[in-house]
């Protein structure tokens, strides 16, 4: 059950210590990081003290399913699975839910939170991405909405209620499956997108454009090349400037521009930052008994905010908490695209692997092979049905 925060402690935490009753296991975050490492400590120990805290409700929901539940009707109440109750229970921990944590005593291993103080003998930050700032200028910038976590995406479906014309900025992963959801369900869509096709960080040009031409079939129209300047209110909607002069009238404005990790709690207690929470395989940060899973961390120099290495950490991080200390090892792990229009799987390489693409386009989509001068496959990027071959392809690269 959800319980009040009880200030206590134990007068001093320096150095590990076994969890207890009075010092858990304290878990910061109630998103899917957080929800999916207590589920793995509850499969090796059902009994170790397990904390978690959150600022929100506690409800547990899969964040990913927020950019494609419109078309599916499903409004925001239906994507919560569980409240912090039904969690707290099934999973025999203490939630505390709309507890904001203030600050990290790490000499004394202690939380500060704005509902008392909190002891741990292990603290896992889980404090996912806050989404960067649009930068707008005009009267209407401070509506522009942007959909992190379950109550954003209530607050974007009560906006959207009766209107016909959504603007979406960005045309990366987010922007494209909102941009999929709302064109199915009906919106008039436009996308702003500064590249010269969308995800031109994942994806060759040749695939890409295939995405924009599959959104596009739906209705979405591409401003490419270009960047949002102003909103201002224009009637009941609002006025779009761009960095061309040229204007988008619609009704709301979604901003998915992207997510910076958030480090500012970490980094006022002096754990090493950088895009992330900085730690290594086993996810410990730079300070004794602190660890970082998620979309807030940089494990070994690499920040991946994505469903599966996520599940990879929550693994590994669940064995070492309950005794048997144990690295997070990435097998290879392809970003599905949820673009039913045109839909997209993308292993990339390694960052600085030397190579180039070898891109076959058919009537039905695009293969595009990431290779090494021998030939060596290693990465791939596949859209529309040649997106069958990625678990072959995935044996391939195994192998």
């Amino acid at each position: 059950m959800t319980t009040p925060l009880s200030p206590i402690l134990s007068p001093n935490g320096e150095g590990a210590q076994m969890p207890s009753p009075d010092r858990p296991i304290v878990i910061v975050g109630s998103g899917l990081a957080g929800y999916t490492l207590l589920k793995e400590i509850r499969k090796r120990d059902a009994a170790v003290p397990v904390t978690l805290v959150t600022a929100d409700d506690g409800a547990f929901y899969s964040k990913p399913k927020l950019s494609n539940a419109l078309a599916a009707g499903k409004p925001a109440a239906a994507l919560a699975g569980a409240s912090a109750e039904k969690m707290a229970a099934e999973q025999n921990a203490t939630v505390l839910a709309h507890t904001r944590v203030c600050a990290i005593d790490t000499q004394a291993q202690r939380i500060r939170t704005d509902r008392g103080e909190l002891d741990y003998a292990g603290l896992v930050l889980a404090l996912g991405a806050d989404p960067i700032p649009h930068g707008l200028q005009g009267d209407g910038a401070a509506d522009v909405l942007a959909v992190n976590d379950l109550a954003d995406y209530a607050a974007f479906r009560a906006a959207i209620d009766g209107k016909r014309r959504v603007t979406v900025l960005g045309g990366g992963l987010i922007g494209c499956e909102f941009a999929n959801d709302l064109a199915q369900a009906g919106f008039a869509v436009d996308v702003v997108h500064l590249g010269a096709w969308p995800l031109e960080r994942l994806l060759p040009q040749e695939a890409g454009v295939r995405l924009a031409d599959g959104l596009a079939s739906l209705g979405v129209t591409w401003h490419f090349g270009r960047t949002a300047q102003r909103v201002e209110h224009a009637g009941e909607g609002y006025g779009v400037t761009l960095d061309d002069g040229a204007t988008i009238t619609t009704d709301v404005v979604l901003s998915a521009i992207g997510l910076r990790s958030r480090t500012r709690l970490a980094r006022a207690a002096g754990l090493a930052t950088g895009r992330g929470i900085q730690v290594n395989r086993l996810l410990e940060a730079s300070v004794p008994n602190v660890y970082a899973i998620g979309d807030c961390a940089e494990v070994d120099g690499v920040v991946l905010p994505y469903v599966q290495p996520l599940m990879v950490q929550a693994r590994a991080l669940g064995a070492t908490l309950t005794g048997a200390p144990t690295a997070a090892v990435y097998p290879a792990m392809p970003v599905v695209v949820k673009t039913p229009a045109h839909p997209v799987a993308v292993l990339p390489p390694t960052i600085g692997a030397a190579g180039g693409w070898k891109v076959e386009c058919g009537d039905a989509g695009v293969c595009a092979l990431h290779l090494d001068a021998a030939g060596q496959l290693q990465g791939f990027a596949l859209t529309g049905a040649e997106t069958g071959r990625r678990d072959a392809l995935l044996k391939a690269l195994a192998a």
